[in-house]
């Protein structure tokens, strides 16, 4: 299918979001890079490079990388504390691989640190180091914490390499993913006890705890204040369950005011929903039809861990969610005619979005791969009908003759004119966008979302 190239969208308010979102992305990375560059400066002030011995100059070198690893710790908390403008100028799915960097980092960093300074009280001594470790351990005010954070760092670390956390239910992942906030939080007395860098002067003790401060602040108002704000002011419960294919249900959540959710169309929100054991455990789940002020729908396939419990739910069952997000929306459409591609239960933001955005018939094609049986078969012909929306079906698992994302150009051969939605499993979207990509797709006008945690 091919549509006459119109360009742009006209509405200028979406252009002007766009610009907004370029300027809280240029703002953070500079914010990111003056902090480092700060810390950097004071490091220097203090005789960094004019250290002398092997000792000073190891120990010198240790509390530049614990300084940096500091800064990228808070910056990594920071990332993933859900604050709306960044979230909407990033969004989540930049953000997590943001998050992921800047973590990794921040470790192997801090790993320096300890181990640098360590050698640099042991005079440079590597037999002497063990016995120094232990030393500073338990005789400066602080380091037992110190390592006690370190640990809870090293096992987020260990489980979030891609061949270990592919081994993890998505719960237990989640859960020792939220000790990092312990380790961060545990080093903090020992850097405001025993750090020069912290104490000895009034302006980088304000900057310090003004970096702390920051930090907790957004994880307290976003990740908790303001989910449990909205959940109870909405009072969302769950209305009906309702089975859309073998292992597939829709959940339809009622409750009150939901306009005032501001969700859109192709979000997502996490999901609790309070019915018994698990109740804890959140799962991102997207929104599979528009948004319409009384109710929300989010589709789920059983994929083990609490996936499975959806289709177990019973009317009236309470949900608490943090959301919206994503920016899988019509925030980042810049050009009429819109390709969305999606992939088994990938398709559930892209259902929505099909109904959600605005166009005229023509303008919009959905390509839908699929094992066996398409989802959302019925609600997709009608949209068809009534809007215009073009749907091509890809039927096969992957692999299949025809299935490959080399075959996109052949069912959208003017996929570089458009702007193109992909949802689906992480390696498939990857493949998605190198083929989009070397079909001339410009990069601002991929936007993607995958499954990955």
């Amino acid at each position: 299918m091919t549509v006459a190239p119109t360009a742009a969208l006209s509405t200028r308010p979406g252009l002007d979001r766009t610009a907004a979102d370029e300027a809280v992305r240029w703002g953070a990375s500079g914010l990111l890079a003056g902090a480092l560059g700060l810390v950097t400066v004071w490091w220097l002030q203090d005789g960094g490079l004019s250290a002398g011995g092997n000792g000073a100059l190891l120990t010198a070198a240790g509390q530049l990388t614990g300084l940096l690893a500091s800064v990228l710790l808070l910056a990594q908390v920071l990332l993933m504390a859900r604050v709306p403008v960044l979230e909407r100028a990033v969004g989540q799915d930049r953000l997590a691989h943001l998050h992921r960097l800047v973590g990794f980092t921040s470790f192997n960093l801090m790993l320096a640190h300890v181990g640098l300074v360590t050698w640099g009280y042991a005079l440079g001594r590597l037999s002497a180091t063990p016995r120094t470790f232990w030393n500073l351990t338990v005789d400066y005010p602080g380091m037992l914490l110190a390592v006690a954070g370190s640990l809870c760092l090293v096992m987020v670390t260990v489980t979030s390499i891609r061949a270990a956390r592919g081994r993890l239910r998505y719960e237990s992942w989640h859960l020792l993913h939220l000790y990092a906030y312990l380790g961060v939080g545990l080093a903090l007395p020992h850097q405001l006890w025993t750090g020069q860098q912290f104490i000895d002067h009034t302006g980088r003790t304000l900057f310090w705890w003004a970096l702390w401060a920051l930090a907790a602040g957004s994880v307290l108002t976003w990740r908790l204040a303001v989910p449990a704000y909205r959940s109870w002011r909405h009072d969302l419960r769950v209305t009906s369950v309702v089975r859309e294919d073998t292992g597939v249900v829709s959940v339809y959540v009622g409750g009150r005011d939901l306009h005032r959710l501001r969700a859109e169309a192709g979000q997502f929100l996490t999901w609790r929903f309070l019915a018994g054991p698990g109740w804890s455990r959140a799962h991102p789940y997207s929104l599979s039809a528009a948004p319409d002020g009384r109710s929300l729908r989010i589709t789920v396939k059983d994929l083990g861990d609490g996936s499975r419990e959806a289709a177990r739910l019973h009317p009236g069952t309470r949900a608490v969610v943090e959301g919206p997000f994503g920016r899988l929306t019509a925030r980042v459409r810049t050009r009429r005619p819109v390709a969305l591609i999606g992939a088994g239960v990938g398709v559930t933001p892209l259902r929505a979005l099909a109904e959600g955005l605005d166009y005229r018939p023509g303008e919009v094609v959905l390509v839908q791969r699929y094992a066996e049986t398409p989802l959302f078969a019925r609600e997709l012909d009608a949209l068809a009908v009534e809007r215009g929306l073009e749907v091509v079906g890809v039927p096969g698992h992957r692999g299949a003759p025809g299935t490959q994302p080399a075959d996109l150009l052949r069912h959208v051969p003017d996929l570089a004119e458009r702007d193109v939605y992909v949802c689906g499993p992480e390696a498939w979207t990857d493949d998605v966008r190198a083929v989009a990509l070397a079909a001339g797709l410009p990069p601002e006008h991929l936007h993607v979302e995958t499954f990955r945690w």
